[in-house]
């Protein structure tokens, strides 16, 4: 699926880019998953206890929160690398 990068090799600029996308997809996780249980909110109301308002929103959700994680990890890695290269005075 996604392929692990070596933060090592980039330059400090590149890191930054990469540290601003993680961000950007975490917000946009975030909000997702915030729209995903309002659909099952909704659904449960409108129609009730159904698979399509439960089990698919559940399903999508989990996938989402594992992506998240990693991407929380990689983000770890990025601000320890950007660290490195500034000599240690960030964070």
């Amino acid at each position: 699926m996604f392929e692990k990068k070596d933060y090592s090799k980039l330059t400090l600029e590149e890191l930054l880019i990469e540290e601003k996308k993680i961000k950007k997809n975490e917000t946009l996780s975030a909000g997702l998953i915030g729209f995903l249980i309002g659909v099952m909110v909704f659904g449960l109301v409108k129609n009730g206890f159904g698979f399509l308002y439960l089990a698919i929103p559940i399903f999508l959700i989990a996938g989402i929160y594992k992506n998240s994680q990693i991407q929380k990890q990689n983000l770890k890695e990025i601000q320890a690398e950007i660290s490195n290269k500034n000599g240690g005075t960030d964070k």
